[in-house]
C-alpha cells in the first residue's frame, strides 16, 4: 500500500507558520508591556522620593521658591505617570489583540491537525485491513496447498 500522504500538508505548514510568527510577536509586546511596566514603577518610585524630599523639606522649613520647584516638579511627574499609564494601557490592548490572534491561529492550526489524525488514522486501518486480508488469502492457499498434497 502507498505512503500516508495528507493532502492539507501545505496548508497545516502555512497555518503553523502564521502561528509562529504570531508567537513571536506577541512575545515582542509582551517584552514591550514589562519595559513600559518598568519604566512606570520608576517613574513612580520618583514622584515618591520627590514627594518625601519635600515633605521633609517643609518640615525643616522651605523658602517658597524652592517649594514651587517642588510643586512643580511633582506636577510634571503626574502628567509623567498619566503619560506612562497611558502608554501601557494602549500596550496592553495591543497585546489583548494579538494574544486573541494568537488563539484563533491556534485554533485554525488544531482543526487541521485534528484531521491530519483522523485521515492517519483511517488510513492506519486501512492498511491493517488490507494486511488481514493479504494474511488470510495466504492462510488460504497455503492449507488448499496443504489439501491437495495430502
Amino acid at each position: 500500500m502507498k505512503r500516508f500522504k495528507f493532502s492539507l500538508d501545505s496548508v497545516l505548514s502555512y497555518k503553523q507558520q502564521v502561528l509562529d510568527a504570531l508567537k513571536g510577536e506577541h512575545a515582542a509586546i509582551l517584552a514591550e508591556v514589562r519595559e513600559q511596566e518598568e519604566r512606570l514603577e520608576a517613574v513612580r518610585q520618583e514622584y515618591r522620593d520627590c514627594n518625601e524630599e519635600y515633605r521633609q523639606r517643609k518640615a525643616e522649613g522651605i523658602a517658597i521658591m524652592d517649594a514651587m520647584f517642588y510643586q512643580n516638579g511633582l506636577r510634571v511627574l503626574e502628567a509623567d505617570i498619566q503619560r506612562e499609564s497611558d502608554k501601557l494601557e494602549e500596550l496592553r490592548r495591543k497585546e489583548e489583540a494579538k494574544r486573541q490572534e494568537v488563539v484563533d491561529a491556534k485554533i485554525d492550526t488544531s482543526s487541521i491537525e485534528k484531521l491530519k489524525e483522523k485521515k492517519l488514522d483511517l488510513y492506519n486501518k486501512a492498511v491493517q485491513k488490507s494486511e488481514e486480508v493479504l494474511i488470510d488469502e495466504f492462510v488460504s492457499s497455503a492449507r488448499a496447498r496443504a489439501q491437495m498434497g495430502a
